[in-house]
């Protein structure tokens, strides 16, 4: 885990409801390419969400996500998706 990862994983453990965020999405597109997209707004709530994100998976195979769901300025609700390429910080 590398330190920022580490720094947006204690953050996110930390939130509490109200408090205003900025995430940066990395998304790599093939092999080499990575776009990054930033969304800022308020915590609503965090969740860990299980979903069947593997195809194929054995039945009883768990596996989760960790979710925050954001009020942005304009009133849009979105939900950000925390993985190793997310970095989380307040403002």
């Amino acid at each position: 885990m590398t330190p920022d990862e580490k720094q947006s994983r204690d953050l996110f453990d930390a939130l509490q409801p109200g408090e205003r965020i900025e995430v940066v999405h990395g998304v790599k597109v093939g092999s080499s390419a990575r776009w990054t997209t930033t969304t800022v707004g308020r915590v609503l709530r965090r969740e860990r969400r299980r979903h069947g994100l593997h195809f194929r998976r054995n039945p009883d195979d768990k596996v989760y996500s960790d979710v925050l769901i954001v009020a942005r300025d304009s009133g849009e609700l979105t939900t950000v998706t925390m993985d190793e390429l997310t970095r989380l910080r307040r403002v």
